[in-house]
């Protein structure tokens, strides 16, 4: 399945991963949330490695999109 859209399940997963922080950084309920909590949450132990990968994916770092 993966493979037909070419795509691996581990891409899969980090993408999911990516668009729940996405999803809660936009969120005005979650306003008071550290970043790093955020991160936890969406499954990244390692902060460095998310902040890597939000800003690969979406072009801003989650600070730059949560000022937005």
């Amino acid at each position: 399945m993966f493979e037909q859209a070419g795509t691996t399940f581990t891409e899969f997963v980090l993408e999911q991963r990516l668009l729940q922080a996405r999803k809660l950084l936009g969120d005005p309920r979650a306003r008071a949330r550290k970043i790093s909590d955020i991160a936890h949450s969406s499954g990244f132990s390692d902060l460095s490695y998310f902040n890597r990968a939000f800003r690969k994916r979406f072009g801003a770092t989650p600070s730059e999109l949560r000022e937005a």
